[in-house]
């Protein structure tokens, strides 16, 4: 090797280490936290973002399922259902501090933009339970289809959803009177409601009609139907469950349940662009706070994927608890 070949050689090893550095560097002062509920062991993991790896396990309600955190970050919020409990935690210190009333088997809830109130669906009861966070007192109960489970509130503040599992229908709650505007057939067994940011279509994903519809919220109807079709796969394992979308309403991601799928969506197309392989029995997910990364709890393969959503490839999985439900992101900065 000549003394010019060395010196080219060792530059290069200088900057590829100050390359990492710097990567690392960067992804340290984005350190925020990934919180996931594990159905089967009653106990939340916590991934840091930075070093994509499980920092420390904790005890929660028996069968913790929906997750989130107060608008502030001040306090996140679990839904225990067999304990039929919203268990509320010092987000600072992973302290719990009290339990709101919840009605019977809460699963999921939204906090309203606000954050002055909490909607639970009851999926035992057929109601969706508010609560209001600053007194921990049941405001009402909204009686609504069988079997609730989707949440969701939109940006303005003025419309809350619940879908239910064996009505098939979402039901639009006016945030102001608490009383049902609109109940709207979807496919079967509606599982997880999203807003576009601008608060001006509401997507509901059905587990077993094996679509997403799209629901105009101005004409309160589906106005399309977004159907996945994955090679060597039969439809009926191809179950959307839980979605995220970009900010931007560029980008939808849906995850495929059985299908061991998330299926990338162009918003504005509705389009499927691609399947990104995760692992066993895919539920919910969660984006980093840069929106670079997105977590996925696989219930069955009892880990979390994460995805790197400019190249649209998993880029690492981990173990975390037994069937893993909810996601959550907690910002540290």
């Amino acid at each position: 090797m000549t003394q010019r070949t060395r010196t080219v050689r060792f530059v290069a090893a200088i900057a590829a280490t100050a390359i990492v550095g710097s990567f690392a560097l960067t992804r340290a002062a984005i350190a925020n936290e990934i919180y996931v509920s594990n159905e089967k062991d009653d106990t939340v993991s916590v991934i840091d973002v930075g070093k994509l790896e499980v920092v420390r396990t904790f005890a929660v309600g028996m069968r913790p399922r929906g997750i989130t955190f107060s608008p502030d970050q001040k306090y996140f919020f679990v839904c225990a259902s067999d304990s039929d409990a919203i268990q509320v935690f010092d987000a600072a210190t992973d302290k719990w501090l009290y339990d709101l009333p919840s009605g019977e088997d809460p699963e999921q809830f939204a906090i309203s933009p606000d954050g002055k109130r909490l909607y639970v669906a009851n999926e035992d009861n057929a109601v969706t339970t508010i609560v209001d966070l600053e007194t921990r007192r049941v405001v009402k109960q909204v009686d609504v289809g069988v079997e609730p489970e989707g949440i969701a509130i939109s940006p303005d503040n003025k419309v809350a959803v619940t879908t239910s599992e064996t009505t098939n229908m979402a039901h639009l709650i006016d945030t102001t009177t608490f009383e049902v505007t609109d109940n709207i057939l979807v496919d079967q067994r509606p599982r997880h409601a999203e807003f576009t940011s601008d608060g001006a279509k509401l997507w509901v994903s059905s587990e077993i009609g094996g679509t997403v519809s799209i629901i105009d919220m101005g004409k309160r109807k589906v106005e399309e139907k977004l159907t996945f079709q994955i090679p060597g796969l039969t439809d009926d394992v191809i179950q959307p469950v839980g979605m995220k979308m970009t900010r931007d309403d560029k980008t939808a991601f849906v995850a495929l349940g059985p299908a061991n799928r998330v299926a990338v969506i162009d918003i504005a197309k509705k389009k499927v662009m691609k399947y990104l392989l995760v692992g066993q029995r895919v539920w919910h997910l969660a984006f980093s706070a840069d929106e670079k990364l997105l977590f996925t709890t696989n219930g069955v393969s009892n880990d979390v994927t994460v995805i790197d959503t400019t190249t649209l490839r998993p880029v690492k999985s981990m173990t975390v608890g037994r069937y893993p439900w909810g996601v959550a992101l907690k910002r540290t900065n």
